[in-house]
Parts: C-alpha cells; sequence; structure tokens
C-alpha cells in the first residue's frame, strides 16, 4: 500500500494567510459580512457555483458570497469536484493530482479515490502533479469549505487546452446526487479599466444566467471552458443559474485602471422529494 502523500499549499502566505488562526478569522469575516439567504428552509439545492480565485482580500468577499448559499442546505455533502483553469503549466487536457490529499493551513482534504478514477477514465484526462503543484485556483477554494463543511473530499481538476465539451464530459461523469457538488473556479474580465471591466462583466453574467454558451465571449474569463461547460450540463440537467454577487479588484481595494472581475454565480435545482 503506497503512503498518504499530501499536496502541500503553494500559496499559503501569499494569497491567504498562512497562520491557521488568522485565516480562520478571516474566511470568517468574509462569511459574515456577505448577504446570505433569508432562510434555507425550502431553498433551491444548490448543485454547482463560480466562485473567484484572486487574493483574499480582492476575491474573498465575492467568493464568500458564493458559499454560503452552496451552503444552504440540510443535505450532507460528501465531495466537491473543483475545477479551475492551469496559470503555470502548459497541458493539454485536465489534469488530476495523484496525491492523496491537498493541504491547508487548516489542514488536510482527502482526494476522493473513486472520483478521481472516475474522471480519469473519461478521455483527455490525466495525472499531472508538474501542473497541481503551484496551482492557486483549487487551493484558495479549500478554506471556505473547510469552514463551512465537515467530513468531505475533493476531486480536483485543472483545464488545459481542453474544449468545454470535453470538461463537461467530466462533469457529467462525477455529477451524481447532491451529496457532490461542483465548484468552478474562474475570475472574470482581466486587467480593463474600471468602467470597461463592468460593461464586459455584466455581459458575461447575462450569458451565464441565460445558460447561453453561445453569448461569453472569448477570453471573458480565465476558466471560460470550465464555466461553458457547467452551462452545458446544468442546461441539459434543467438547472438554473442566478448572479449572487458581481464585483471587481477595484471595488475591493485595487486600482481602477487595471481592475480583474469577480463574479459569484449558483446553479440550482428543486431538493428531492426525498430530503
Amino acid at each position: 500500500m503506497n503512503a498518504p502523500i499530501t499536496r502541500p499549499p503553494a500559496v499559503a502566505g501569499q494569497f491567504y494567510p498562512d497562520d491557521p488562526q488568522r485565516l480562520e478569522a478571516d474566511v470568517q469575516r468574509y462569511l459574515t459580512n456577505a448577504e446570505a439567504p433569508e432562510n434555507c428552509e425550502d431553498y433551491p439545492l444548490v448543485k454547482a457555483i463560480i466562485a473567484p480565485h484572486a487574493g483574499y482580500p480582492y476575491s474573498g468577499p465575492i467568493a464568500a458570497t458564493a458559499y454560503l448559499q452552496l451552503a444552504c442546505t440540510d443535505i450532507p455533502v460528501k465531495r466537491f469536484v473543483l475545477v479551475g483553469p492551469a496559470h503555470y503549466e502548459p497541458l493539454r487536457g485536465l489534469a488530476v493530482s495523484s496525491a492523496t490529499a491537498f493541504g491547508t493551513p487548516l489542514g488536510r482534504v482527502p482526494i476522493d479515490e473513486e472520483g478521481r478514477d472516475a474522471a480519469l477514465a473519461v478521455p483527455g484526462v490525466h495525472v499531472n502533479d508538474i501542473a497541481h503543484r503551484p496551482e492557486h485556483a483549487l487551493e484558495v477554494q479549500l478554506p471556505f469549505l473547510q469552514s463551512l463543511f465537515l467530513d468531505f473530499t475533493i476531486v480536483p481538476l485543472l483545464v488545459g487546452e481542453a474544449t468545454a465539451d470535453e470538461v463537461a464530459a467530466v462533469l457529467d461523469a462525477l455529477w451524481d446526487g447532491p451529496e457532490t457538488r461542483i465548484v468552478i473556479s474562474s475570475d472574470l474580465s482581466h486587467f480593463h479599466d474600471y468602467a470597461t471591466a463592468r460593461r464586459l462583466d455584466d455581459q458575461t453574467a447575462g450569458a451565464i444566467t441565460a445558460l447561453n454558451r453561445a453569448a461569453l465571449r472569448d477570453g471573458c474569463a480565465c476558466g471560460q471552458e470550465a464555466i461553458a461547460a457547467l452551462m452545458t450540463v446544468a442546461q441539459r440537467r434543467g438547472l438554473s443559474a442566478r448572479l449572487v454577487d458581481l464585483r471587481n479588484s477595484g471595488d475591493t481595494g485595487g486600482p481602477l485602471d487595471r481592475v480583474v472581475g469577480y463574479g459569484a454565480f449558483i446553479f440550482t435545482t428543486p431538493a428531492p422529494p426525498a430530503y
């Protein structure tokens, strides 16, 4: 039996605090200040979210809004499928990690081996630890999950040169029931002035909430293919998409002449009658 291998945090101390107490306090502050659902009773089941992945001072408040919606459930969540763009290593298709867990200052998050095997059975998915080693897109989502959920596993997937349909095939393979949820990690527009970013991100948000994949402007988001894939699967499975927060780095403390857009979206379906 192989010894457990934990993929260590790559951006602790950069994108978010490396001190556990400070990290926990920061995440709780973002969650406390975010707009929460008024009542989780009879709330639609949030099957998937889109959340940003920049440094916490910039994107943390927006991500928190998505995660509060995701946590509005009395159905135990056992697995999260995390999908985000590969920023540092060129790769073809999608990459999983061979690690048995991902680490953050808040502890270890186990990788779901059955889910990884199911992903690897889809054409275009392979193991690539080099791509995962420095990547922040998935890592920065974990402290929010660790703060809101207990006893869960993850299937971490990085998207390289792949089509939306290729990514959609992986989402379909891992979809399962309400115990599995999907997190798409993506920022929106990059490095425009504030007014231009607002206009472009409004257009992107309109396309996402309409589940109109054809209306996504090329380059509208760094995780565009994963977003388009989720839209495709959501439309086919009868989900609805809703925008819950849309801001940019100019709104959260950055300069206004060169901003990055952040959107929080939820994809919902009526809760199963059994619950």
